[in-house]
């Protein structure tokens, strides 16, 4: 219930259009429960009396209470789908931003295709919840008291008889609902699993033709959605038992009540009509029971959803800015890097790093894979706060500092270029679209992409496609200069920009690359040692910790890790001849 109620508070907002609603649901159940009363009346007055006159103002009452019913039941069913619209529409919008909100390692935890399935299906779910099922607790609510009232006025002691039936009802009800919510919850898992399963298919579509596993991997798809069909099942088994235990326990109260009325009619110690109208309430009753019955179902879908949503939002980010915290200048002298340690899930990853790095310096890590280089770099913007010691711009500690400034003085270019499908002018100007026509053309001059845009289709409003899906590899990694350009950060990161080009791609990235690294403090990532030569200073890491540095020629003279790794690179009558 503790769910059920924080939803219920998302409707705060929409007080008055749920007051009036309310006001509407009333107006629904009053006319119902009238129209039952106006039984008695037309078959007492109308068929055993003969009485003209209520043969012309009972049909009036009806026409006129129906067109009261339809009217109510039209105001409240659109105010409350715009109240349940609405409470989902802002849910989405807060639990993308909270995603949003998180730091890397949040992501790791969950999946691509998890975190689709809260933002779709699971907060598809709570809409039930809040709109359908929270219209038919106070509607039905209402008609079932007015129908109550019509039944115990008409006879009290049938109307006793009637009500035995409720309590042996509400045992399966409360089943049901229990099975429901467990059921809708392993669903909303295994839909996770599935959207997982199709992100991971789908834009890794390259390696699964590569090596011929199309069919494997219709098996996995398969099977994970006959297990989500199954569960399905097992939600309408659940479902539609409910009706039909239903009918069959309000037939037996019905059938004693026509048993024990009859008797009283023949007896002559009740009319015709006032029996009639009593069965009439509480035939009418099945209905809204029914609907209350399928509520606690959907409620409980609703519920299981909304833990999974809830569960996203009420997760703090890692990454925030403290109380505080203030904005960094730009960087004019240095960034200390002192005794910092990291681990992560408790494995460690760096150790002890202690290194001075000053403004407009070119520094390269280097080092075998997994040795940490990629992660120290990644501490610097804060995409993980250091386990010990810590990082220092121009003398702030990073911590101190709003992540908001730290992040705009550092621009970053990775191996895994990440384009948007969007038009090439909006790629260039990510991070501010308020950019001028002058200074994106500017940027993609300076990256070495200004010819190769002007050949596509439109020129700069040519949508790249998913991932950039429409440009060579070096026409992405060239356009994510021009993005980094455009930024003008004074701390620029470059992990593995070249990596994964060919030699003429290279080229064109690496002249690209040389203008954007001019003035900027600049940190490289390589394994190609090739790219580094020219570095300031080269810091070799190894299993976490820096084992060696100094510049291109000392490393190799020192002839220590560097050297090792300069000569696993070339084959005997490549290396270079200063090296042997």
């Amino acid at each position: 219930m503790e769910t059920f109620k924080r939803l219920l508070k998302l409707a705060k907002p929409h007080f008055k259009r749920f007051i009036i609603a309310l006001l509407c649901m009333l107006v629904v159940g009053i006319t119902t429960s009238a129209l039952a009363y106006l039984v008695k009346p037309a078959l007492d007055e109308i068929f055993l009396k003969k009485n003209v006159h209520m043969l012309i103002w009972i049909p009036v009452a009806i026409v006129t209470l129906y067109l009261l019913k339809g009217s109510a039941s039209y105001m409240q069913a659109r105010l409350m789908q715009y109240i349940g619209l609405r409470i989902i529409t802002d849910l989405r919008n807060e639990l993308y931003r909270r995603i949003q909100m998180q730091s890397l390692s949040f992501f790791s935890r969950y999946p691509t295709g998890v975190l689709m399935s809260r933002i779709t299906n699971d907060v598809g779910t709570i809409q039930g919840a809040v709109s359908e099922a929270v219209t038919s607790l106070f509607k039905d609510s209402f008609t079932i008291l007015g129908l109550i009232f019509v039944i115990f006025y008409r006879d009290w002691k049938l109307a006793l008889l009637g009500m035995v039936i409720f309590p042996i009802v509400a045992y399966p009800i409360a089943t049901f609902g229990r099975k429901m919510r467990n059921i809708a919850r392993r669903s909303q898992i295994t839909m996770g699993t599935l959207n997982t399963l199709l992100h991971e298919t789908i834009s890794g579509t390259r390696i699964v033709k590569a090596f011929g596993m199309e069919e494997y991997e219709n098996r996995r798809f398969r099977a994970e959605n006959e297990r989500l069909f199954n569960l399905y099942i097992k939600a309408v088994s659940v479902s539609a038992l409910s009706s039909p235990l239903m009918e069959f326990l309000g037939g037996i109260g019905i059938a004693a009540i026509v048993l024990y009325g009859g008797y009283q009619v023949i007896s002559g110690a009740t009319t015709p009509g006032n029996l009639f109208s009593f069965l009439t309430a509480l035939i009418m009753l099945y209905e809204p029971i029914k609907r209350l019955t399928n509520v606690n179902n959907t409620i409980q879908q609703g519920i299981a959803g909304a833990q999974r949503v809830f569960e996203i939002i009420d997760q703090e980010p890692e990454i925030k800015n403290k109380p505080g915290a203030i904005d960094l200048p730009p960087i004019s002298h240095s960034i200390e890097i002192e005794n910092v340690s990291f681990a992560y899930e408790d494995q460690p990853v760096l150790k002890g790093i202690n290194l001075s790095i000053q403004a407009g310096e070119i520094i390269a890590f280097v080092g075998a894979s997994g040795g940490g280089k990629t992660t120290l770099a990644n501490l610097i913007p804060r995409f993980y706060d250091v386990t010990e010691g810590r990082i220092l711009i121009d003398g702030h500690d990073i911590r101190d500092v709003t992540v908001e400034s730290l992040r705009a003085q550092i621009g970053m270019v990775t191996q895994q270029t990440i384009l948007f499908n969007d038009t090439v002018r909006n790629n260039i100007a990510y991070g501010d679209i308020t950019r001028s026509e002058e200074e994106i053309i500017n940027a993609a001059k300076a990256a070495n992409a200004h010819d190769f845009i002007m050949q596509l289709p439109e020129g700069y409003d040519t949508v790249i496609g998913e991932q950039g899906a429409k440009l060579s590899g070096g026409e992405r990694q060239r356009i994510s200069i021009a993005r980094a350009l455009i930024k003008n950060p004074p701390i620029l990161i470059l992990d593995e920009a070249t990596s994964s080009l060919d030699t003429e791609a290279e080229a064109e990235v690496q002249s690209a690359l040389e203008k954007l690294m001019e003035g900027r403090t600049t940190i490289l990532i390589a394994h190609r040692l090739s790219t580094v030569r020219n570095a300031d200073r080269i810091i070799v890491i190894s299993d976490g910790r820096i084992v060696e540095e100094g510049t291109h020629e000392s490393l190799i003279e020192k002839r220590g890790e560097y050297y090792r790794l300069y000569l696993l690179q070339f084959a005997g009558d490549e290396i270079p001849h200063e090296v042997l």
